[in-house]
């Protein structure tokens, strides 16, 4: 059964509508049993914030690698068993994503207030939301209604979360496999203008391009100088790690403009430049910071609907790191 999801367009100024198929996800809906639960996890993600900025980056991410992979289910948060290695655990999110400790609280608190009624997943969803919105991009209604997925398989990683190396025809395949258009995968791939990245993600385009043990031609050179200042050949040191955007804890459309002017980090965002029609749209959204800001936060919602378990189906996780017993 379809029904319709709505989100204000702030650069139209009119409220847009999109048709879901997924009719137990709504604006409110712990309105009745849960009333505080928004208001909760905008606290926690807020104290985290301002302790670290970085988490505004990190919490957004989470939400991505959660819906990417499963669906939106939380399963990103379940910790490894000694018979499973468990999403967490992948190359793709350790040591690289973190934030988990902000959910950690927010459960917590939530399960004094409203026990076994708020899951985990809608909790990812609420603070990347709210992640956004403090850093600067535009707030957006987050329908919930999720519940928790009782799986988790590092193994799952591969062929669902798109690597830093990948061109703009594998991206766009990638996330047509997930239902967006090639237009939402450049306005996704704005994501990256919040964060930092360690040098193992894109120093082969420092020292090793294609195997020629030379830089990427396509890089800035002064852009390029500067990386290798950061990220000396051979460094492995886990504890390096780069700016993404000349303003990585800002959510603005900063990032366009560094690919236009040959300083996208990963091999992935240059090649947004190498199709002409995702090259059109990185220069629409360089030019309208708004309206990109209005488009990402339509993205996100629907990426918020992603394979997600409704009604009965999956658990209300006590807690986020463990199945139910």
């Amino acid at each position: 059964m379809q029904h319709t999801v709505c989100w204000e367009h702030q650069a139209r100024k009119s409220t847009l509508c999109r048709l879901s198929v997924y009719s137990q996800l709504q604006v409110g809906f712990y309105k009745d049993t849960c009333s505080s639960v928004e208001f909760v996890v905008k606290e926690e993600v807020a104290k985290a914030i301002v302790k670290d900025r970085g988490l505004a980056a990190a919490l957004m991410r989470m939400h991505f690698h959660d819906c990417f992979v499963r669906g939106c289910d939380a399963s990103v948060l379940l910790d490894s068993t000694p018979s499973s290695t468990a999403e967490k655990d992948s190359f793709a999110n350790n040591p690289s994503l973190r934030g988990y400790e902000v959910i950690d609280n927010a459960k917590t608190r939530l399960e004094a207030l409203c026990k076994g009624i708020v899951s985990c997943a809608d909790i990812v969803a609420f603070a990347a939301r709210d992640s956004i919105e403090m850093a600067g991009g535009l707030g957006y209604d987050v329908p919930a209604g999720r519940r928790d997925g009782r799986v988790s398989l590092a193994s799952e990683i591969i062929g669902n979360l798109p690597p830093p190396t990948f061109n703009v025809d594998q991206l766009t395949q990638m996330f047509a496999n997930k239902g967006f258009t090639q237009e939402e995968m450049v306005t996704l791939s704005g994501g990256h203008t919040l964060g930092r990245s360690h040098c193992s993600s894109f120093s082969d385009r420092l020292y090793n391009f294609s195997g020629t043990l030379m830089q990427d031609p396509s890089l800035d050179p002064r852009y390029a100088a500067k990386l290798k200042q950061q990220c000396p050949r051979g460094s492995t040191d886990p504890n390096i790690v780069v700016p993404m955007t000349s303003t990585p804890s800002t959510a603005d459309a900063g990032y366009y403009a560094d690919i236009l002017a040959n300083r996208g980090l990963f091999s992935s965002d240059h090649s947004l430049l190498t199709s002409q029609s995702t090259a059109n749209q990185v220069v629409e959204n360089a030019g309208n910071p708004i309206k990109w800001k209005a488009k990402f936060a339509a993205a996100m919602v629907k990426m918020g609907q992603l394979d997600v378990l409704t009604g009965t189906a999956g658990e209300i996780r006590a807690n986020c790191r463990v199945i139910n017993s």
